[in-house]
């Protein structure tokens, strides 16, 4: 590229603001709940109530063997006292990196809101009924998408024409069989002992806040701030 080409591409990522819909909430971390799941349930509902887009959307982060990082965008099932769940085919590059080392991050980004949250621990599967019962609550473009991906996701595809062609047959499947089962689509529950709460400010004085499992502490967790 020449040098005009790297300066406007330069000029441009300056040029750049996060769109922050009006005033930015205030977050006081004295009034913190004791432990994380209330918050997060808070945070979420209010992303969803101010229009934030796929505010259930997160990126999950694994390292396999190899010891290199990789991400991907997946959206949460569910968060309950057990943890943080989504599903995915554990034949799946994730789904074998998890195998390999269960030790995964979540990460939140609800942009209007000017609001992150990071959930660390390690990631267990389900089961096959809880699996399957995931599979069964997803729509049915979601349903097929989950029979073509079977025992393939991650795989090398030789051309697009196989993917149309699966595709149409899992979709045919799927109106035939809406309680269809994937015998690879596993349902995973990652059980956080970290939890980390970022509120921005206008004035950059960003408050963040960690939650680190506990036992011994009320609630199980220990609050602490961290400098932004």
């Amino acid at each position: 590229m020449s040098d005009n080409e790297d300066e406007a591409f330069h000029a441009l990522l300056r040029g750049l603001r996060v769109p922050h819909a009006g005033e930015l909430p205030v977050f006081d971390p004295a009034t913190a709940p004791d432990a994380p799941l209330p918050l997060f349930r808070r945070w979420l509902r209010e992303a969803a109530e101010t229009a934030e887009p796929g505010p259930h959307t997160m990126t999950l982060a694994t390292v396999g063997a190899d010891r290199r990082p990789s991400q991907r965008t997946v959206m949460l099932h569910d968060a309950d006292e057990r943890g943080w769940h989504f599903g995915t085919h554990r034949t799946s590059r994730k789904g074998r990196e998890l195998a390999e080392n269960p030790y995964a991050s979540l990460a939140f980004h609800w942009m209007r809101a000017g609001r992150q949250v990071r959930v660390s621990g390690r990631a267990v599967e389900a089961g096959p009924e809880e699996s399957a019962a995931d599979l069964r609550g997803r729509s049915p473009a979601a349903l097929a998408a989950a029979l073509a991906g079977s025992g393939r996701q991650s795989e090398v595809l030789g051309s697009y024409d196989e993917l149309l062609r699966a595709f149409d047959a899992a979709h045919e499947r799927a109106e035939r069989d809406p309680d269809a089962t994937a015998p690879t689509w596993t349902l995973y529950v990652l059980e956080a002992d970290e939890v980390e709460f970022y509120q921005e400010e206008a004035r950059r004085r960003h408050v963040r806040l960690r939650y680190r499992r506990a036992p011994d502490e009320r609630g199980g967790w220990r609050r602490e701030l961290l400098w932004p």
